[in-house]
């Protein structure tokens, strides 16, 4: 019994101090860049042009798997931005993805086809295809590849307005490989997309700008942007088969040197998934990628290029569901049941009612902290939802935490069987929101239409 107390006891201290490590860190780095809690909280997403940059130029890749249901939309708001080409990536899909797509983009997209059995075998070879297929116009073009950024959308990925403007200058220290952007929820209407809204906007987005003190900001599957020459050091395939492609090249990358950052004044929007079965799905996907990141530990620790704080970092990041979520997932049963069987000790000094009601309060705040500190952030992040709801979202982290319980068990039990088959996320058709009509058929930068339909062969 003593040994399980003080291994909850570690367990619960390595938490609070992981908690407040990322979170005071990514409040210090908002205020020392002068930014709000609330910046980009009423945002509008691919709505607006965004002028080109002077010497930067801009790939879009969009990798799709039977996206008919959102991908007009996202090809529609980039190719609205100046001085990029957009390159849609169809991964053998069955549907209307790609004439929808090239709809919505007219000579401002192309469409890479890739047909069996080179297709679907993943995000990171559909990914890594069509980085060859950039590379390719790069050199057609004669641009230097430390002055070309490629950017990895979701098919239901939009950037908010003037994105570029905030994203592109971070790219003028040569020193930056990548960028990550902050991701918002758009169909945050019912509690589950909600949920995911606050767990991205109120927990995630915060805790990047913590990671900015030691340039190790983990990269997303959406709004990730590269420089050409970081990905071109990563070697030909940049992207890996993991589970998790998007985690295993921001590793990659900060071991080559690069630095790794984000910026406040950006953000995408996706949608959430609806349905707590698919949502299961979704992140045992993510836990298990995750996981298995642990095998790059060696490597981490190897690599010269990265300093001691980089590499405590993205090992604590890495260990982050072995040492804390899958021993929380039976801590915190455990100090329930012990609180549950001890309660009159526990309040034995307590004989008044007044009494008792100081020392729950106090329990509570104590015991709820990390939760009334996220949702009161949430709540900053966006004044739009009442604080009373955040902070009832903020508790209901309490709740759903058996949402991770579950995901990172099943995560663990695919890891032994050593199952890695990949489940691709459920799209909801959306109503066209006025002013999103497709762009019109126009060229792209002083080189010309971008515009071509390539065949992978078998």
């Amino acid at each position: 019994m003593q040994a399980l107390n003080v291994l909850a006891s570690i367990v619960i201290c390595l938490s609070m101090v992981y908690f407040v490590m990322l979170m005071g860190s990514g409040l210090t780095h908002l205020r020392r860049r002068r930014a709000r809690l609330g910046v980009q909280g009423d945002t509008t997403y691919g709505q607006e042009a965004s002028p080109a940059h002077p010497t930067l130029r801009v790939y879009f890749m969009v990798p799709c798997l039977n996206e008919e249901e959102v991908i007009g939309l996202t090809v529609a708001g980039l190719t609205r931005l100046e001085g990029a080409t957009t390159l849609v990536i169809d991964d053998g899909s069955d549907d209307e993805t790609a004439a929808r797509a090239e709809a919505a983009g007219g000579d401002r997209v192309e469409i890479l086809r890739r047909v069996a059995p080179d297709a679907r075998k993943g995000k990171g070879e559909a990914l890594n295809a069509g980085i060859a297929r950039i590379r390719d116009l790069v050199a057609e073009r004669g641009e230097d590849p430390d002055d070309v950024v490629v950017c990895v959308m979701d098919a239901d990925g939009r950037l908010s307005d003037g994105a570029l403007e905030a994203v592109l200058p971070l790219f003028e220290d040569p020193t930056v490989g990548g960028a990550q952007l902050q991701v918002r929820i758009r169909n945050r209407h019912a509690f589950l997309t909600r949920y995911q809204d606050y767990q991205f906007w109120g927990i995630a987005a915060v805790t990047q700008f913590g990671r900015l003190g030691t340039g190790t900001v983990s990269l997303g599957g959406n709004g990730q942007f590269a420089r050409l020459s970081a990905l071109d050091d990563a070697g030909p395939k940049p992207w890996s088969a993991s589970l998790t492609e998007d985690l295993d090249l921001a590793i990659t990358l900060a071991m080559k040197g690069w630095e790794l950052t984000t910026t406040p004044d950006a953000s995408v929007d996706q949608q959430a998934v609806e349905k707590l079965g698919l949502l299961v799905k979704q992140r045992t996907r993510w836990y298990q990628g995750h996981m298995m990141a642990i095998t790059r530990l060696p490597e981490i620790w190897r690599s010269p290029e990265l300093s001691n704080a980089k590499a405590l970092e993205l090992s604590a990041y890495c260990l982050v569901p072995w040492i804390l979520d899958l021993p929380w997932s039976f801590f915190f049963h455990y100090c329930l049941v012990m609180v549950a069987l001890n309660h009159e000790a526990v309040f034995a000094f307590t004989d008044q009612a007044v009494a008792l009601v100081i020392v729950g309060v106090v329990w509570y705040l104590l015991a709820f902290a990390p939760a009334l500190i996220t949702g009161w952030i949430y709540w900053r992040r966006d004044r739009r939802w009442s604080l009373w709801k955040c902070l009832l979202m903020g508790n209901s982290f309490v709740v759903m935490n058996y949402l991770s319980f579950t995901c990172v068990w099943r995560a663990l039990l695919r890891i032994l069987r050593g199952q890695t088959s990949w489940d691709k996320t459920a799209r909801v058709r959306e109503k066209v929101p006025d002013g999103a009509a497709p762009a019109a058929p126009s060229t792209i930068g002083p080189r010309g239409p971008a515009r071509q339909e390539q065949e992978v062969p078998v």
